[in-house]
């Protein structure tokens, strides 16, 4: 498949970030990489990529190693963050597999540098990459810890001047409590970040929603089981929760 000669994009968006957890990768499992569903979202980010838009991920590491919970229980807070961002890098190689296996050109590109198996994070290149309309994978969070993968995602769309995040989770957009335990939970169609911080509704964590804040940088919150999916969503289609200034 060549680089070139891609469909012009139907989307007002031409590069945009997605951020979804490692949850999402182990579908029904309790745990690990269930192989179906890595490739049903592959699916979804090759069919976002054929329409011209370049594409970035951030995936969490969720479904394989949780710092932040085990920390305290004999892992020491920074030997867990390490842990976990290794874990990601994991997780991103898992997909790039199914990526390539549709024949879409993708590259990892690691915080923490293991050249191995994938590229250190150099700015200028990572642009290139996307440019080239090659689907880049940014792993190992920010490559220190305390930071959470979200905050990666807001400061790596940030850097490659992306003009969206697109967050997939497991519900339709962003509710005023869980619409999961909750039915009268309230949607919303456009919400502030300030609202976002001051309800505490967890759509990403805090620093997160204020770096997006602070470089204007639109959050959209949509599901990925959803008809359509990450495509869809980008076309205006189905049903999503806009973060942006008030």
């Amino acid at each position: 498949m060549s680089d070139q000669n891609r469909p012009a994009s139907p989307s007002r968006w031409s590069r945009v970030l997605l951020k979804i957890s490692g949850e999402a990768l182990m579908g029904d499992q309790g745990f690990g990489l269930h192989p179906p569903t890595v490739s049903r979202l592959a699916h979804q980010v090759a069919e976002v990529q054929r329409m011209g838009i370049e594409v970035c991920l951030v995936i969490g590491a969720g479904n394989i190693f949780r710092g932040l919970s085990l920390s305290g229980q004999g892992i020491e807070r920074t030997t867990a963050d390490y842990m976990g961002m290794l874990a990601t890098v994991i997780n991103a190689l898992a997909m790039q597999a199914a990526l390539e296996s549709l024949g879409v050109y993708t590259r990892v590109i690691s915080a923490i540098p293991m050249d191995q198996v994938c590229e250190p994070y150099i700015r200028r290149r990572a642009v290139r990459h996307l440019e080239k309309k090659r689907v880049v994978i940014f792993a190992a969070g920010t490559g220190n810890p305390y930071f959470t993968t979200d905050t990666a995602a807001t400061l790596r769309a940030s850097e490659m001047s992306c003009q969206a995040i697109f967050k997939g989770t497991q519900v339709d957009g962003v509710y005023d409590s869980d619409p999961r335990t909750n039915p009268d939970a309230v949607r919303y169609d456009t919400i502030s970040y300030d609202e976002v911080l001051a309800r505490n509704l967890k759509v990403m964590d805090a620093s997160a929603i204020a770096l997006a804040r602070d470089n204007n940088l639109p959050i959209i919150v949509f599901s990925l089981a959803q008809d359509g999916g990450f495509a869809g969503v980008l076309r205006g289609e189905g049903r999503f929760t806009t973060v942006c200034a008030g």
